[in-house]
C-alpha cells in the first residue's frame, strides 16, 4: 500500500473537495491528512445570503468553535478512510506571507516523516478563492518540488463550465478550466453517498453544506486535477 497525503487550510475542504477521490483511494493506500488549521473563523467570515447556524450563534469563543470543527473534521476523515489528520497549528484566516517558511517546514516536517508517493492539495488558485486555500496551495508545490520521494501532486480543481453554477462567496472565484486542461478525472459515483456522508460531519458548516451540494449536485459525479509528475 502506498501512502499519500492530503494537504488543506480548513475541516471539511477534504470533503467539499475531492472527497470521493479520498474515499477510493483510501480503500487501497494509506491517506493521510495535513490540516493547517481548525477553522476558527469559520462562521465568521460568512456572506450574509449564508447566516450562522443558530446552534453555534452564541458561541463566545473563537477556540471553542475550532474545537468543534476538529471533531468534525475527524468524523469526517473516519467517513472517508482516511488513517490519520495532524493540525498544523495555523490560525484561520492569517495565512499570508509572514507564515510561508513557517508553513513550509510544517508540511516538508510531515511528509518526511510519512513519506507519500502522492500528495493532494488545491489548484494554484485555491479553487475557490479562499487566501488560506491560494497559501497552502503554493507551499505544498513548493515543498513538493524540494522532496524526491514525493512523485506526483494532484491538485483538485473545477471545470469552467460548471463554476457559473456555483453561488457567488468570495470577493474572487477563479474561473476554472476547460477540460483540455484536466490531467486526471476520477469517477465518483460508487463513493458519492460517502462523500455526502463526510460532508454532514461538519454540522457546524451545515449552510455551507447546502450551498456546495446544491451546485456539487449539478455537476456529474467527477473530480477533476491538474497532476505535476517528477
Amino acid at each position: 500500500m502506498k501512502n499519500i497525503v492530503c494537504i488543506f487550510a480548513h475541516p471539511d475542504d477534504e470533503a467539499f473537495g475531492p472527497g470521493g477521490t479520498i474515499a477510493k483511494l483510501a480503500k487501497e493506500n494509506n491517506v493521510y491528512l495535513l490540516c493547517a488549521t481548525k477553522g476558527e473563523a469559520g462562521l465568521q467570515v460568512q456572506s450574509s445570503k449564508f447566516p450562522t447556524s443558530p446552534r453555534l450563534r452564541g458561541a463566545s469563543k473563537v477556540q471553542s468553535l475550532g474545537s468543534v470543527r476538529e471533531k468534525e473534521l475527524q468524523k469526517s476523515a473516519k467517513v472517508l478512510g482516511i488513517k490519520k489528520v495532524f493540525f498544523l497549528g495555523f490560525e484561520d484566516g492569517t495565512l499570508c506571507n509572514n507564515l510561508y517558511h513557517k508553513l513550509a517546514d510544517r508540511i516538508r516536517e510531515k511528509l518526511e516523516e510519512l513519506k507519500p508517493e502522492t500528495i493532494i492539495t488545491y489548484e494554484p488558485l485555491g479553487v475557490s478563492g479562499h487566501i488560506d486555500h491560494i497559501t497552502v496551495a503554493m507551499v505544498t508545490l513548493f515543498v513538493f518540488q524540494k522532496l524526491q520521494f514525493v512523485k506526483e501532486i494532484m491538485q483538485y480543481c473545477l471545470l469552467k463550465k460548471y463554476v457559473r453554477l456555483r453561488p457567488e462567496y468570495f470577493v474572487y472565484f477563479p474561473p476554472g478550466y476547460e477540460k483540455s486542461q484536466i490531467d486526471k478525472i476520477v469517477y465518483t459515483s460508487d463513493v458519492w453517498e460517502t462523500k455526502v456522508k463526510a460532508m454532514y460531519a461538519h454540522k457546524s458548516q451545515i449552510h455551507d453544506i447546502k450551498r456546495v451540494l446544491s451546485f456539487q449536485e449539478k455537476m456529474p459525479r467527477e473530480e477533476y486535477f491538474l497532476v505535476v509528475k517528477k
